[in-house]
């Protein structure tokens, strides 16, 4: 089912509005598609204006950079460890922004946004 992102029908006070027209496409919103761990999977969406926006629907690897050296790599990732959005998605290994992940390389943040970006990039943790 699509969502509608117009105006509600209703005044803050509960009072009814009249609409003066109809339901318009470019108030229709997408559903939520949520990244996991696995075999890399990816949905093309055409936005307005003709763009297009890449969803990341699962990915097993991460281009990681390491801010000691600068240097950036792409390693497997293994699990997600917490996710600031949805403790939830912890058990569910659904990667958002903000969520840290376990590498080889150690702890990781997710830098990008996989859900609108198409990449996942991350920034290496320091140990403590």
């Amino acid at each position: 089912m699509a969502l509608w992102q117009g105006r509600s029908r209703r005044k803050p006070t509960g009072g009814r509005i009249k609409y003066a027209r109809k339901k318009r496409k470019f108030e229709i919103g997408a559903e939520l598609q949520t990244a996991t761990i696995g075999p890399w999977r990816a949905k093309h969406i055409r936005v307005r204006s003709g763009g297009r926006k890449t969803k990341i629907l699962a990915a097993d690897t991460v281009n990681l950079l390491d801010p000691a050296t600068g240097k950036t790599e792409r390693v497997p990732i293994e699990t997600v460890v917490s996710n600031p959005a949805n403790p939830n998605y912890v058990q569910r290994n659904i990667i958002t922004k903000g969520a840290t992940v376990r590498t080889p390389k150690g702890l990781a943040r997710i830098t990008s946004r996989p859900g609108q970006h198409g990449t996942l990039n991350a920034v290496l943790l320091k140990e403590e």
